[in-house]
């Protein structure tokens, strides 16, 4: 950085190269407003304050002379400080000045946290702090400079309280302590901090260290200032005293607040009578619902945030925002989605946050009640979705901001948001651009407002075209503007529309420019990287990463991270609106089919180094069109498909919807193992059915089939057993027709794998057999592990344990031969499960720890947690029941990170059975009841026997005619899938009768 301002003043690397004191002066008023015209009344007013000699801007020109000479001695281009009419200026690019990059960094952090990515804002945060090397422009007397400095250093404890929130939610209280502790010396009356010390401090234990905290506050407010210490600061010491302060999912420690409200910006404009009465109201009235409706670009988000942040003091345990976008280019949020983001905010961790939508809302309303929280739900498309989000809490206050009004929910007080008015839109250019400059031209400026149809959104990006040129007059603004086209008629205010902003800044820009610009309206994600502007451009990595810059540079793209970008809203849309000109169809089209394939390319490329070998025969790959962009994303692996999922997901409907249909179905099927493994289900199913659907479209029935087959795995996994058996069946006889026999055999073994999850054995063995049959030459060895592997795990659950234990054996021989590790840890886990079964529980344990070993290298978090419980259940039976409640929690977050939820209700039913012979029948008994609940409404028989006869253990001693029901019942199921389970529950009740 060639400036520093965080701290004493540095200049090209050296803290003393500038020592004339009014030179310093200078200098650093210039760096305080850089980018700003400073005026000389200002400056003058900050190097001889209330004295000022005659001389005064003789001399202030002298300084800015010397440090012109000054900055070229150091190698700076002295034309950074510019002159202008009005007074002087200093002209930084982004990573110049200190106080900018901090700026940068905090809103990335403020970003990362909204998102859900406490992680990430964290980093963000200490990247901001570390900028500070010690009080802002220290050694400068100047009372102007002083001022000015004093609110830079506000700055930085505001974001170092934002940090620690964030660093208390993550438990790192322990690291935070003596941080802390030096904070709350250094500013004594700062109760946040004194508050997050007291968390810190109970977090690690020190509830009386905590408690002496708040003493000395209380102490030094009354000495100080004779008050008692706020209502916040209050509350949290009685919590300290009552031991009750929030805790964590696993309630090891106290968590601070949880605030993740974006930044309010400093020059807010015209809506201050807006924010006092929808306050008001809301403080009044007791709303605890309150919309705001507006046309796109009104400023209701900014509103929201403001009227958030007023009455932020109200909901100290929770302030969350989320966007829905209700009115974007990204498909609209669905509900199942908004609340696991809004659930992540809370801290809740992901592995506890339920597949089920009715079980992540009643999670959402568990975790507000009795919490004062605020929500903002910014960018709604519908009633529907947010009438699910709606706290029941008394507590809780919803923001909700939308594009419609949203007359549907049954209470909340709406405000139509209108644009400003054109006193409103002037005094808002002039905070952007310049208050001076607006009030030299008036009729000018009135002019520009006028031309931005008073829109905010428009205004800003005038008045910030402004501020980095300033040579223009505004009336040359005003000219551009009334000569320029409208492109983006549907966003009307008044007679002119918000392209009009747009496209002075479109025109000023390199044609290259404008050509990517205008394709990156084709991109249907929020965010887009480097390798995606160059697939759709044609340019090397090199050239559109200085595209790229140049957009930058004039507001039409937001690099939010290094390598990564976004277009606003409205700006992708006008872009859009660029290319549909009938001229451009063939360049949208060509620019279309090179997005689809940078990402087919990349994603089979992906899928081929991750799938199996038999799975392999129906993805294609090809030769790419791009390999050096296909390089760039491989390495990723499986985080290219994280952060792209929901991406990929649109471009699978974008396919569908632009007519081509091959790239639609292939592209579902390339993400096929990221989201089965990944547990992205939803994703999995919208990608297949719209596959499905092209692919009977096209009349072509291996990519039909191959849909089928691929989307009933999705249902398998969410324990819809009829559902999956049905497509499979579908697919089967298709395959059939075709004459397809290594796919027919793989349908084959996957149906009878359904049957057996579904407690149809005999209707399993019989689709083994067949699949079995049509097993042929030594070179189809991975597909008969493959039904090896189905067939002794389904003999086990069967209880043909002889049977079962031979079939393993002969898996786990093959898989040697063929050194499959995947294949060899499912045959040491299969010989493993069965000898248990047969009682033979020391060989057993062996070979169950060896194939974790296997399963932890291979990445199957199912697979994991199936040999956890199974370890956990030898720890039963050898009376070691703490230790295997330990196991069984452990294979349930295994479970959970998979989506698997039959094996979430196996786990919870063991851990039960743990509990129980722990002696804690109540809990057993809650957690039985709950699995029966989940097991049923998924159909699964096995699992609803056992939390029967798990609940008729609980119950046996207190209630025996209810425990003798239960085992009926559950005797009735074990019956029906055949289980050897049958034969103890038989022996139970006879015991009992």
């Amino acid at each position: 950085m060639r400036f520093g301002i965080l701290g004493p003043l540095r200049v090209g690397g050296g803290e003393a190269t500038v020592t004339a004191g009014r030179d310093r002066v200078v200098l650093a008023m210039l760096l305080l407003r850089a980018g700003r015209v400073v005026s000389s009344e200002e400056l003058v007013d900050a190097v001889w304050e209330e004295q000022p000699p005659a001389t005064a801007r003789a001399q202030l020109q002298i300084c800015v002379s010397r440090l012109r000479q000054r900055l070229a001695a150091l190698g700076l281009p002295p034309e950074i400080i510019v002159t202008d009419p009005v007074g002087y200026g200093v002209r930084t690019e982004p990573a110049d000045l200190d106080a900018e990059v901090f700026a940068r960094e905090v809103e990335a952090a403020r970003a990362a946290v909204a998102a859900g990515q406490p992680t990430e804002g964290r980093r963000h945060y200490r990247a901001a702090l570390a900028l500070w090397r010690g009080p802002a422009l220290s050694g400068i007397p100047s009372r102007s400079v002083r001022r000015r400095a004093q609110l830079l250093d506000e700055q930085r404890l505001s974001v170092l309280e934002e940090c620690v929130d964030v660093e208390l939610r993550l438990r790192q209280a322990a690291d935070l302590i003596d941080e802390l502790t030096e904070s709350v010396d250094q500013n004594p009356l700062r109760e946040r901090l004194r508050g997050q010390l007291m968390l810190a401090l109970s977090a690690v234990g020190r509830q009386a260290d905590a408690l002496g905290v708040y003493r000395e506050g209380r102490r030094i407010y009354a000495q100080e200032l004779g008050i008692e210490p706020g209502g916040a600061l209050q509350e949290l010491h009685q919590r300290v005293l009552a031991g009750d302060l929030a805790l964590t999912g696993s309630g090891e420690a106290p968590v601070a607040a949880v605030r993740c409200l974006p930044r309010a910006i400093s020059d807010f404009t015209g809506r201050q009578q807006a924010v006092a009465r929808l306050v008001q109201e809301i403080e009044e009235d007791a709303v605890r619902i309150q919309q705001i409706d507006g046309m796109a670009g009104s400023g209701k988000t900014t509103l929201a945030v403001h009227v958030a942040t007023a009455l932020a003091p109200r909901y100290p345990d929770a302030q969350l925002f989320i966007d829905l976008h209700g009115h974007s280019e990204r498909t609209p949020l669905t509900p199942a989605a908004a609340v696991a983001t809004l659930l992540r905010q809370l801290g809740v961790p992901a592995e506890r946050v339920p597949l089920d939508l009715d079980d992540r809302l009643a999670l959402w309303r568990t975790e507000l009640a009795g919490r004062r929280a605020l929500v903002v739900l910014d960018n709604a498309a519908s009633t529907a979705q947010v009438m699910p989000l709606l706290p029941n809490g008394p507590d809780c206050l919803v923001l909700i901001t939308s594009r419609r009004r949203l007359v549907g929910l049954d209470e909340g007080r709406p405000s139509s948001l209108p644009v400003l008015d054109a006193d409103e839109a002037v005094q808002l250019l002039g905070r952007v651009a310049g208050e001076e400059r607006v009030a030299a031209e008036p009729e000018a400026a009135a002019e520009v407002v006028r031309r931005c149809g008073h829109l905010p959104l428009a205004i800003r990006l005038a008045g910030a075209r402004l501020a980095h040129r300033p040579r223009w007059r505004i009336a040359d603004l005003a000219d551009r503007l009334a000569s320029s086209r409208d492109q983006l008629a549907e966003f009307v205010a008044g007679e002119r529309s918000v392209g009009q902003a747009f496209t002075l800044s479109y025109a000023q820009v390199s044609p290259s420019a404008q050509r990517v610009f205008r394709l990156l309206g084709l991109h249907p994600g929020v965010r887009f990287d480097t390798p995606v502007a160059a697939a759709l451009a044609e340019l090397s990595l090199p050239e559109v990463q200085d595209v790229l810059e140049e957009l930058v540079d004039v507001h039409l793209a937001e690099e939010v991270e290094p390598g990564r970008y976004r277009l606003h809203d409205l700006i992708r849309e006008y872009a859009r609106g660029l290319l549909a000109d009938p001229e451009r169809a063939d360049e949208r089209q060509a620019a279309l089919r090179r997005l689809l394939d940078h990402h087919l390319d990349s994603a089979a490329a992906i899928a081929w180094r991750i799938e199996s070998a038999a799975s392999r025969n129906s993805l294609r790959l090809t030769a790419p069109a791009r390999p050096d962009l296909v390089a760039a994303a491989i390495p990723n692996g499986l985080g290219w498909f994280e952060e792209n999922r929901a991406t990929l997901t649109a471009l699978v409907r974008l396919a569908e919807a632009e007519g081509l249909p091959r790239h639609c179905w292939q592209l579902a099927r390339a993400c096929w193992r990221a989201n089965f493994d990944g547990g992205h289900l939803d994703e999995l199913i919208e990608t297949h059915t719209i596959g499905l659907r092209v692919a009977e479209g096209l009349g072509d029935d291996p990519a039909a089939a191959v849909m089928l087959n691929y989307l009933s795995s999705a249902y398998y996994r969410l324990a819809r057993f009829p559902e999956a058996i049905r497509l499979m069946e579908v697919a089967l006889g298709l395959r059939r027709r075709l004459g397809l026999g290594r796919e027919v055999r793989s349908t084959l073994w996957n149906l009878a794998a359904s049957y057996a999850a579904n407690g149809d054995y005999r209707l399993a063995k019989e689709n083994f057999d067949a699949a079995l049959a049509l097993i042929g030459g030594p070179d189809e060895s991975n597909e008969l592990t493959n039904l090896l592997n189905n067939f002794s795990f389904a003999l086990l659950n069967w209880g043909r344990y002889d049977d079962a234990l031979r079939t393993g054996r002969q898996l786990l021989l093959l898989a040697r031969q063929t050194n499959d590790i995947r294949q060899l840890a499912h045959g040491v886990a299969n010989v493993g499960m069965t000898r248990h079964r047969m009682g033979d529980a020391g060989p057993a344990r062996r070979l169950l720890r060896a194939a974790l070993y296997l399963k932890r290298k291979s990445g199957s978090r199912a697979g994991v947690g199936e040999l956890l419980n199974e370890l956990g259940m030898i720890e039963q039976e050898e009376s070691r029941p703490a230790r295997a409640a330990v196991l069984h929690q452990e294979a349930l977050v295994a479970m959970s990170d998979a989506g698997d939820r039959i094996g979430q209700c196996a786990s919870r039913n063991l851990l039960a059975r743990a509990m129980l012979h722990q002696g804690d029948a109540a809990s057993a008994l809650d957690l039985h009841r709950r699995v029966l609940t989940d097991a049923t409404r998924l159909g699964v028989r096995y699992e609803q026997a056992r939390a029967l006869d798990g609940i008729a253990r609980c119950l046996r001693d207190t209630d025996p005619a209810a425990a003798r029901s239960h085992w009926l019942r559950a005797l009735t199921l074990f019956r029906q899938v055949e289980s050897p389970d049958r034969h103890e529950v038989e022996r139970l009740i006879a015991a009992l009768d």
